[in-house]
């Protein structure tokens, strides 16, 4: 099991943070390799395949829960998820291709009593790929279903 599959429930085929580059204080970097015989590659675009905008950002948020994960084991927040609670001004600059590595970068910006609210990049090699804004509560899951 890597670092990134102990800190957080994601599992492949929806996991898109290979590992943990750095973690200093409110920051975490993170780095994917999309690999072109990912399923998704097949309907997105035969024949042109790009990576889907929406996993990009699902990438962001995964890393995000990985520096929530880190940031709350220290305070007693073991056994809860970071669950989404909004997202704006998301600005696509470039397209990610099957084989590219990217680097993904959270801050955490603030903490207002449950809420956390974070910045996120993705970068391709010194390019900037993506940006965006979003917030997660911390919480316990309860109610759910094993599949």
């Amino acid at each position: 099991m890597t670092e990134v599959e102990k800190l957080i429930p994601h599992r492949p085929p929806f996991l898109f943070v290979d590992e943990i580059i750095s973690h200093e204080g409110d920051k975490l970097v993170a780095q994917r390799t999309w690999r072109a015989d990912e399923d998704f590659y097949k309907g997105h675009y035969p024949g042109a395949p790009i990576t889907p905008g929406v996993l990009l950002c699902e990438a962001v948020f995964q890393t995000g829960a990985l520096l929530m994960a880190k940031l709350m084991s220290g305070q007693g927040g073991q056994g809860g998820v970071p669950l989404l609670t909004k997202v704006t001004d998301v600005r696509f600059r470039l397209p990610v291709y099957p084989g590219d590595t990217t680097t993904i970068e959270v801050r955490r910006k603030e903490t207002m009593g449950d809420f956390h609210f974070m910045t996120g990049a993705i970068k391709h090699g010194d390019k900037r790929v993506l940006n965006l804004e979003f917030s997660v509560a911390w919480k316990k899951p309860g109610g759910q279903v094993t599949i």
